[in-house]
């Protein structure tokens, strides 16, 4: 990797973070330059706006995140504990504090200021997540490991807003505790044990 490419994902992790603290209109590219020590200029060089910058960001998180999920699938065949483990993934990412919000799932709460270009970005991800989760939850009925209630759309669609809204519960009451008491129990009412 050259040094203009670790800029570059320096510059991405700096904003993510910030975005995770602030939203999109709580930080500006002078944050990025002192946080990360560079000058604004060479921010301009390596993404010539915020929304560029926002853009590529919620692109590359959404890649990320289906990178991780092909993991989970491949080391995970259990539909059940898939949803458990992509669960556990949040529950710790929010109790360790390294990115205790979904941020596609915080800039959602912006879609009505945010640039158009980012808005599509952000529904890319949430169509690719619910996808998933669908394949899930379709696997899952298939196989007598879940409880449907309704569609697999639907059953999808409930579990991330589940997760989401336990991700905002547990910043609003700054209890980390508050996402397990919110997802266990709709795990628990999806769960077919054995």
């Amino acid at each position: 990797m050259t040094d203009s490419s670790n800029t570059a994902d320096s510059i991405l992790r700096c904003a993510q973070s910030l975005i995770i603290a602030g939203g999109y209109n709580g930080f500006s590219y002078a944050d990025i330059a002192k946080v990360i020590g560079i000058r604004n200029a060479s921010i301009h060089h390596h993404f010539p706006g915020k929304a560029v910058l926002v853009r590529t960001l919620v692109a590359r998180y959404r890649e990320e995140m289906q990178a991780g999920v092909a993991r989970l699938e491949q080391h995970v065949s259990d539909p059940l504990e898939q949803l458990r483990a992509y669960a556990g993934f949040w529950e710790v990412c929010i109790a360790d504090a390294s990115s205790s919000f979904c941020v596609c799932a915080l800039l959602a709460s912006e879609m009505p200021i945010l640039p158009e270009e980012i808005a599509l970005e952000v529904r890319a991800h949430f169509r690719a997540l619910a996808a998933w989760l669908t394949s899930v939850f379709t696997r899952g009925a298939q196989q007598d490991r879940l409880v449907l209630n309704g569609s697999a759309e639907a059953e999808a669609d409930i579990f991330m807003a589940t997760v989401h809204g336990a991700m905002l519960s547990a910043r609003a009451y700054g209890d980390v505790k508050m996402f397990g008491a919110i997802v266990n129990p709709v795990l628990a009412r999806v769960a077919r044990e054995a």
